[in-house]
């Protein structure tokens, strides 16, 4: 009886890695969120801040199988498994779909980021004198970042580094979006697409036993690209996780208020009906990545038109966003009721 559940157990933990791995993906939507709403925010912190000095000391020494117990190695491995192969599989699905539907993409996630509010606040009941004021410094701070106008492409290493350490924030923090962040800084297409695209690509070209690769330098620059990018959000994922961890242990209330203004804020960049602002050159040209692919300037948001049908497919899509999450809740209580 408990052998089916435990894999069952582990192959929901592998989905949830994919869910966070997709949302990392896309603009405006936080890894973090998928995490706190499905219920294993606090074990993906506290399981991270394990990979500490005594951590390394038991890897050094050899001691692999007392390592894999103190980081909770099981939990991270299948969550990571999952987040990896999202972004050969669920990413690429999801870069198609935006492509083809963008509204409807923009729109379930507006939806599941509607849903995760209601999840978050419905429970919440401490609201006072110190956490209100917090919560709308949280609104505050999302709704301004979905206004700020991004950055060129730059692909200085240090400069790489520095975007991992600031881009995973979106798998710590709930409703901070890092592949939003990394539009900010202008470093998305190469680093999220460019670079996890040449990734794929060496892969499928190692296991045809082709190794042309090695001589292709714009190839090797995009991953040597990448290994720093990851480099830097290793970093980052276990430097936050120690502080959040140290925050949510001393101020949950005050964390939880805030984390709940910051979604509720973010709803700003997801906003469905938008449309894409191209940066152009001084000359007025479109300007364009090392791809020739057109980089965007901002978001224009606008009113939906109600007489159109989309419109309405694009609401429904926000009703199955919000049922999405719903639903997580749903079977987070069964698995409880059952446990």
């Amino acid at each position: 009886m408990h052998q089916p559940r435990r894999f069952i157990d582990k192959f929901f933990l592998i989905i949830k890695g994919l869910c966070m791995g997709a949302a990392n993906k896309v603009p405006g939507v936080s890894g973090g969120i998928v995490a706190f709403v499905v219920g294993f925010y606090e074990e993906f912190i506290y399981s991270l801040q394990k990979i500490n000095l005594k951590a390394m000391k038991l890897l050094f020494n050899g001691r692999f199988r007392s390592f894999y117990r103190y980081i909770n190695g099981q939990f991270l491995s299948l969550l990571i498994f999952g987040m990896l192969v999202s972004y050969f599989s669920v990413s690429k699905l999801l870069d198609y779909f935006l492509e083809v539907r963008e509204l409807f993409v923009w729109s379930a996630f507006f939806g599941m980021i509607i849903g995760s509010i209601i999840y978050i606040a419905k429970d919440f009941g401490h609201w006072n004198k110190r956490t209100i004021p917090l919560g709308i410094l949280g609104f505050i701070i999302g709704i301004s970042i979905s206004f700020l106008s991004p950055a060129r492409e730059n692909d200085n290493l240090l400069f790489i580094f520095l975007c991992g350490i600031i881009s995973v924030s979106g798998m710590t923090l709930p409703g901070l979006s890092g592949s939003f962040i990394l539009i900010l800084l202008g470093n998305y297409v190469l680093l999220l697409v460019d670079s996890v695209n040449a990734l794929y690509d060496t892969f499928a070209e190692l296991i045809r036993g082709d190794l042309g690769f090695v001589n292709d330098s714009k190839r090797l620059n995009t991953l040597k690209i990448l290994a720093v990018f990851t480099a830097g959000s290793a970093t980052g994922l276990v430097t936050l996780s120690h502080l959040l961890g140290y925050v949510l242990k001393h101020f949950k209330h005050m964390t939880t208020a805030m984390i709940i203004g910051f979604i509720t804020g973010s709803l700003g960049v997801v906003w469905p009906w938008k449309k894409t602002i191209f940066l152009l050159e001084d000359n007025g040209l479109p300007a364009l990545d090392t791809n020739g692919d057109r980089i965007i300037s901002n978001y224009e948001r606008y009113i939906p038109d109600w007489s159109l049908p989309e419109t309405w497919y694009a609401i429904l899509f926000v009703g199955l966003g919000i049922c999405i999450l719903l639903g997580l809740d749903w079977y987070g209580k069964l698995r409880k009721e059952y446990a």
